[in-house]
C-alpha cells in the first residue's frame, strides 16, 4: 500500500505562483509514473503533467511553459511548480502514483486563482 498526502494549495491571484507537494509513504519501492491531475467543479479530472521512474516528463499542452513537474526521491515527493496562475488552473489537484500497476491516489489539494 501507499499513501500519498498532497499540500501547499491555496488562493492566489493571477499571475501568481504556488507549488503542490505530495508526499509519498508505505511500500514505495517499485514506483513507475508519478502524475498531478486536476478536477474543476463540473469537469472531467484531466492529466496535468507526469514524470517517469527514469525521469522523463510530459506535460498537458494548457501547462506547457508554465507549471513544472519535479521529485525528491530522497523525500518519496513529487512537487508540481506552477507559475503564471490562471483562474482556469482553478480545480483540486491530485498527485497519482502507478507503483507495480496499480494507482494510488491522494485526497487533493485545492488551488484557486483570482482574476
Amino acid at each position: 500500500q501507499v499513501q500519498l498526502v498532497e499540500s501547499g494549495g491555496g488562493l492566489v491571484q493571477a499571475g501568481g505562483s504556488l507549488r503542490l507537494s505530495c508526499v509519498a509513504s508505505g511500500s514505495t519501492i517499485g514506483i513507475n509514473t508519478m502524475r498531478w491531475y486536476r478536477q474543476a467543479p463540473g469537469n472531467e479530472r484531466e492529466l496535468v503533467a507526469g514524470l517517469s521512474s527514469g525521469d522523463s516528463t510530459a506535460y498537458a499542452d494548457f501547462v506547457k511553459g508554465r507549471f513544472t513537474i519535479s521529485r525528491d526521491k530522497a523525500k518519496n515527493t513529487v512537487y508540481l511548480q506552477m507559475n503564471s496562475l490562471l483562474p482556469e488552473d482553478t480545480a483540486v489537484y491530485y498527485c497519482n502514483f502507478d507503483v507495480y500497476g496499480y494507482d494510488y491516489w491522494g485526497l487533493g489539494t485545492q488551488v484557486i486563482v483570482s482574476s
